[in-house]
């Protein structure tokens, strides 16, 4: 408890800070887009091509454009549905860590927190359950009894790590004016919200481990990174949804997924979403090399 008081004091002018960008910029979701009574999945883009699962792989070569545009509309699904489970497991987590004692500094802003992932929630919800269905998460995940400093520590470091990856695609597929006016907006909306979340992440997760990491043990500390690493990779293999596949209309979407994970163009595009993120575990030495993702 004291580890993370300590941590947290720490950031409470920054939370401050926050706090009050987040009251100037709130938002009403359900006045602030309006939702087309349908969309053309063969007909429009959803997605950013480049940053397809399967972009540079022989079968995206086979596809033609309305085959593409599907596969393209489906994959925004997936990645909806994926910041909504993930956005879930955060409100969870910050649900548990509000007003506590030791976190009492931080309450106005995890209060604001909690609102823009609900507020994100529901447009990513409202896009999948309009035009399609929201797809369920394969991530399988264990309780697990853990040392107070030890759980808070690996649940902002693996929210930091997921919101990563996603406002890296979020910002690039705002700016991409091929793409569907709402694709854009719900994409934008995230981005412009995230990069609070993770000024405000960044500095809880390496404040704790600068406290945390020198009272854990060697067996602790190697758990604590095996832990994440893992979760870095589950969090990308979702991408490589077979639904999204079978939606699409390929025969067998579970090679579909085997052949676009192992694909040089797709580990090249997980390592170049990543780069920022990967490159900050590793400079905090909370990584002590790179994660794989085989």
């Amino acid at each position: 408890m004291v580890a993370l008081r300590d941590a947290l004091s720490e950031a409470a002018e920054t939370a401050e800070r926050l706090s009050r960008v987040s009251e100037r910029t709130y938002q009403n979701p359900y006045t602030a887009v309006r939702w087309p009574d349908a969309v053309d999945p063969r007909a429009e883009l959803f997605t950013a091509p480049e940053q397809s699962s399967l972009y540079g792989t022989p079968l995206w070569d086979d596809l033609d454009e309305s085959r593409r545009n599907l596969l393209l509309f489906h994959e925004a699904v997936n990645f909806y549905s994926l910041n909504i489970h993930g956005e879930k497991s955060l409100m969870s987590g910050l649900a548990d860590r509000l007003y506590r004692r030791d976190l009492v500094d931080l309450t106005g802003y995890l209060h604001h927190f909690l609102d823009e992932e609900n507020k994100h929630s529901i447009y990513f919800g409202g896009f999948c359950t309009r035009y399609a269905r929201i797809y369920p998460s394969r991530q399988v995940r264990f309780g697990e009894d853990l040392p107070r400093d030890v759980d808070d520590f690996l649940f902002f470091a693996k929210t930091m790590i997921f919101e990563e990856i996603v406002d890296e695609l979020n910002r690039i597929q705002a700016r991409d004016q091929r793409l569907h006016p709402l694709a854009r907006f719900i994409n934008d909306n995230h981005h412009r919200e995230e990069t609070r979340h993770l000024v405000f992440g960044r500095a809880v997760v390496a404040t704790l481990w600068r406290i945390c990491a020198p009272g854990w043990d060697t067996e602790t500390i190697a758990g604590i990174r095996a832990e994440l690493a893992t979760f870095y990779t589950a969090s990308w293999r979702e991408y490589y949804n077979p639904d999204v596949y079978t939606d699409s209309g390929f025969d067998d979407p579970w090679s579909v997924s085997d052949i676009a994970w192992s694909a040089p163009a797709q580990r090249s595009r997980r390592a170049q979403v990543s780069r920022r993120c990967v490159r900050y575990l590793l400079a905090g030495e909370i990584f002590d090399k790179e994660p794989g993702d085989d």
